[in-house]
């Protein structure tokens, strides 16, 4: 099986935020949306996401 090329994503495109009446923060990024503990987790989640959809993100 043929290995898919992943697209490149600067980590500034990703935007980290605290939720309201939650606990933990968020982070959203071409349409995909992730929640993590702690800002680190959030962004941890978000590259697996966009992996998925076909994009590499920078740490």
């Amino acid at each position: 099986m043929a290995k898919k090329t992943l697209r490149k994503l600067s980590s500034g495109s990703v935007e980290i935020f605290r939720i309201k009446n939650r606990r933990g923060f968020a982070a959203v990024c071409k349409d995909h949306l992730t929640e993590g503990r702690t800002p680190a987790q959030a962004f941890e989640r978000m590259v697996k996401a966009v992996k998925r959809a076909g994009f590499a993100l920078n740490k």
